[in-house]
């Protein structure tokens, strides 16, 4: 694991190489500091959460920073838009927009062009953050010279079935190792939760792509990269996301991350990591598999037969066996409680994306630049 630096560390680091004066780099933040800033946030149907959020966003340390909040609704039918209209009146801040689209990238567009800002911070109204996250931000923006800054995906879960998804979240065994869930990891990444960038940035990279329902964020950060910009995470930048509590609520995340990272992977002619291949590749196994088992079964050729269910059995047992060491190491972490849950939930990570992804290779060529109107079954929401 690479070794977790202080920003003041990270600074002496540079310097000693010749990349950054300390003096020159605290002049930076200062300057940072006095920029005005714009949080943005798109949502939908997000009562339960709203109050949290504002709240979370008003205990920040903001002194001296001159800032906005901006907050696209993507015509919420919960409550969400009354609690909105009664948090922004008489505060001068608080700026509200209607989100038609429903989606997060037509909001978060919309948020980004009327911000006053130099500065842009995404925020999600699933998520609590830290009283010095709006601050971190700027400073590690400054300190770094990255294009895009942001904290790892640390979570907050009550109840053991959202434990369980909380547990298998921060496990390589269902992320593929993606370092943005290891809660220690400060260093260059390829895509981060949320942001901070410079508006000027984001209007270079041509915003959100408001094709995509999901898998808005990875893309950005993908043509941000290939542009030849960096990505830093620290694990200074504190928030806390509350992931999904229940498994249906968990299959139609994964399904939906699954069926429109087939539609990231076509506009860029590559995926961003081999590792967005591997659900999609075991669930068209098992299917291979079964299609062949039928297929000799009914013409009766048993030698064939027999071969292809050993073939089968070994793959799902070696599968199994994966699921319940990661299990156990999940449970031996974050509680033995868990144990019996986690199984369970690593497949649904694994099989739903699978089955998302093949939707989409099925899907996406022959559905021209049009978004699918299908309703709930692929997300026609922002979260």
């Amino acid at each position: 694991m690479a070794k977790i630096l202080t920003m003041s560390e990270f600074i002496n680091s540079r310097a000693s190489l010749g990349g950054v004066n300390p003096a020159a780099s605290l002049n930076q933040v200062s300057r940072s500091l006095s920029k005005r800033i714009s949080i943005v946030v798109a949502c939908r149907n997000e009562s339960r959460h709203i109050r949290v959020f504002i709240d979370s966003v008003f205990e920040q340390d903001l002194d001296g920073i001159v800032w906005e909040l901006i907050i696209a609704d993507g015509m919420s039918s919960d409550g969400t838009a009354e609690l909105l209209n009664e948090f922004a009146s008489g505060n001068s801040r608080v700026k509200l927009l209607q989100n038609p689209s429903r989606i997060v990238a037509t909001g978060l567009n919309a948020a980004i062009r009327a911000a006053q800002g130099e500065i842009i911070l995404r925020m999600d109204a699933h998520t609590e953050y830290s009283r010095n996250y709006v601050k971190s931000c700027l400073e590690i923006l400054e300190k770094t010279g990255a294009y895009n800054v942001g904290g790892p995906a640390r979570t907050k879960a009550t109840g053991l079935r959202a434990r369980s998804i909380e547990a298998a979240y921060h496990n390589p065994f269902s992320t593929g190792g993606a370092r943005f869930h290891d809660e220690n990891y400060t260093g260059y990444v390829d895509t981060v939760p949320y942001g901070c960038w410079r508006k000027e940035t984001l209007i270079r990279l041509g915003l959100f792509d408001e094709q995509l329902v999901r898998n808005q964020d990875d893309e950005l950060n993908l043509r941000l990269t290939r542009s030849g910009g960096k990505i830093w995470q620290s694990s200074e930048i504190v928030s806390w996301y509350r992931p999904r509590t229940t498994i249906r609520s968990l299959f139609r995340q994964y399904f939906q991350y699954g069926f429109w990272k087939v539609c990231v992977i076509r506009k860029h002619k590559i995926p961003a990591s081999w590792r967005h291949l591997v659900p999609g590749g075991f669930v068209l196994l098992n299917l291979m598999f079964f299609l062949a088992a039928l297929a000799a079964a009914t013409s009766g050729f048993q030698t064939a037969l027999r071969r292809i269910v050993l073939g089968w059995t070994s793959l799902l047992a070696l599968y199994a066996i994966g699921c319940v060491t990661a299990a156990y190491l999940s449970a031996r972490r974050s509680g033995w409680a868990l144990l019996s849950y986690l199984p369970l939930t690593f497949v649904v990570f694994h099989v739903s994306y699978g089955i998302g992804f093949l939707a989409g290779v099925i899907y996406w060529p022959f559905a021209g630049t049009e978004r699918p109107e299908l309703g709930n079954l692929f997300g026609g929401d922002t979260q």
